[in-house]
């Protein structure tokens, strides 16, 4: 597996067309880092990819940032670990915001499950 440090996040690379992202404690997402991470993992990534967001960490996002963030033409589907009822509701209200793409998203509470779903969607393609 490779991993990929930005300045506020770490990608892992889980297979060539699937990545999680853990962004690191108490960062406040700007639109600035919405694009450097999307072009992080258009790069790295095979397209059509999938992501497995790891909500290991307590972190926001700006409005623009809420905006944008998962937008991308080559994204399938997203999955969403979360550890506490308060990262649930934050992620669920952050798939409600108006998007120009689509994307399947499923919400998890253990990193394994959300895997197995991202493969099983990416093998689905």
């Amino acid at each position: 597996m490779n991993s990929y440090e930005l300045p506020f996040a770490k990608i892992n690379i889980l297979q060539d067309d699937i990545a999680e992202v853990i962004v690191d404690k108490d960062i406040e997402f700007n639109v600035l880092m919405v694009d450097g991470l999307h072009r992080s993992l258009i790069s790295k990534l095979k397209s059509p990819f999938s992501i497995l967001v790891n909500r290991a960490n307590q972190y926001t996002y700006d409005f623009e940032a809420q905006l944008k963030i998962g937008d991308i033409e080559q994204m399938h589907a997203v999955a969403v670990v979360t550890y506490s009822k308060t990262s649930t509701l934050v992620a669920k209200g952050m798939e409600k915001m108006p998007r120009s793409t689509t994307r399947i998203v499923q919400f998890f509470s253990v990193r394994e499950d959300a895997l197995k779903w991202l493969i099983h969607e990416q093998n689905n393609l």
